[in-house]
């Protein structure tokens, strides 16, 4: 033929692909795979299988030596794929191997998550750019590695239709196979679990056993412990308190928060009030909003980009609402929602991390009726909220009555922010929560 070609696929490493004899006799569009013949292309061959491919396709090669035009012959580069550590933000530079999700001789489809990486912020994929099988991991869990290192190497290739499905395939058809045989398995295995039963003895001696664990420290748990007290070492840290009547919030809520959630989607929580009142509150006293830098300079933010505390099984995470002074509550509510599920998966990125000018810490959500919180540098305040009680308080003509009750708490740092201006704040901030029509009036 005066155009033929060979299609080569090896189990090996290197795989030869679209090689071309061009002049040797050999049938057009002849593929020989490493899969024996008629076998599911989802199937390994066996190893005596494709050692004989092996030498056939050796024979064709020889064979093909032998024509004038074997120069003419392209043979493809090798086709494995260096996974390496992803840009991980431009302040970090390494991080710690937490998990190893696809060990070697896995198959995975295009961005399939491979390894997770732990920083001092934030999780980071490590991610397969195609679908192929991972031939070979270079690292382990808990080594440090740096952006670019190569961590895995991919074969690229089709992943099966069933590779994810593939794992419960056996397990489910399992146990119909020997189905008719369990009576007699039942039987046979009769006298056996007294044998497990031995090992008891041992577990009650141990019952009051002393026994102590040590786990090394995560990077994010040992970032936090570095910021926070390099915050108390620092700052001149003061905390102020107040309370705030909760009625009308609350009734506020009640009112409209089935309209809300059909409207917006999303749930009208008490989030959104704090968030909105203090995007208010650091309008009116803007030392709130400021921070020191380099002990020289005062910087004064001309906007409001608030962190909001999110505990998370790693530790506590910062994630940012930029702009909220341009916010409404829908608006508020939904990024909450969204970040806070966010930083509960691990996906937060480092961006959405980075900034903010003033912090809100929600403790009430674990039952905290009164804290004082820790100033997140490198800014200068920090709001707490706290849980709702119920409790008797004076009202109209001194009467006592019973309202639903939150102390707040801000804490700031003292070289910058007066305690004028620290207690004006958290009263400003207690008057809208306390009649939020005040922020329909801008009053």
């Amino acid at each position: 033929m005066a155009s033929s070609s060979l299609m080569v696929s090896f189990c090996t490493k290197t795989r030869v692909l679209g090689t071309k004899l061009v002049g040797t006799g050999f049938p057009t569009n002849l593929v020989v795979r490493t899969f024996v013949s008629g076998a599911s292309s989802s199937s390994a061959a066996s190893s005596s299988s494709s050692s004989a491919v092996c030498a056939s396709l050796r024979g064709l090669m020889a064979s093909a030596r032998t024509s004038s035009s074997f120069n003419n012959m392209v043979v493809a580069r090798t086709f494995a794929t260096r996974i390496e550590v992803p840009a991980m933000g431009d302040s970090i530079t390494e991080g710690s191997i937490a998990s190893i999700d696809k060990p070697a001789g896995s198959q995975v489809a295009a961005d399939d998550i491979i390894a997770q990486i732990e920083t001092d912020k934030v999780t980071i994929d490590v991610r397969a750019p195609e679908s192929g099988t991972v031939t070979e991991i270079m690292v382990e869990e808990g080594d440090t590695v740096t952006v670019g290192q190569h961590v895995a190497t991919l074969e690229p290739g089709d992943a099966p239709a069933g590779a994810a499905a593939a794992p419960a395939t056996p397990a489910a058809s399992a146990p119909s196979t020997p189905a008719p045989a369990a009576p007699k398995a039942a039987a046979a295995a009769a006298p056996t679990p007294a044998a497990p039963a031995a090992p008891a003895a041992p577990a009650a001696a141990d019952a009051g056993a002393r026994t102590e664990t040590r786990v090394p420290m995560t990077r994010l748990r040992k970032r936090i412990a570095e910021r926070l007290k390099a915050s108390q070492n620092t700052n001149a840290l003061l905390t102020t308190y107040n309370e705030v009547d909760m009625s009308n919030l609350m009734d506020l809520r009640n009112q409209f928060k089935d309209a809300f959630l059909e409207k917006h989607g999303a749930k009208l929580g008490f989030m959104s009030a704090f968030v909105k009142a203090s995007a208010t509150a650091l309008k009116d006293i803007p030392s709130v909003n400021a921070t020191i830098f380099d002990n020289e300079e005062t910087v004064y933010y001309d906007y409001v980009d608030i962190s909001v505390a999110v505990g998370t099984p790693k530790g506590l995470v910062t994630p940012v609402l930029r702009d909220v002074q341009t916010m409404n509550f829908a608006d508020i509510e939904k990024e909450i929602a969204s970040l806070g599920k966010q930083a509960r998966d691990g996906t937060l990125a480092i961006d959405q991390l980075a900034g903010g000018t003033f912090t809100i810490s929600n403790g009430g959500v674990y039952g905290s009726l009164l804290s004082s919180p820790i100033v997140n540098p490198p800014q200068s305040a920090i709001l707490g909220m706290h849980g709702i009680q119920k409790r008797p308080v004076v009202g109209p003509n001194d009467s006592i009555v019973v309202r639903p009750m939150m102390y707040i708490a801000l804490t700031y740092d003292h070289r910058l922010i007066d305690g004028r201006e620290a207690v004006t704040f958290l009263r400003r901030i207690k008057d809208i929560v306390e009649n939020p029509v005040r922020l329909v009036l801008d009053l």
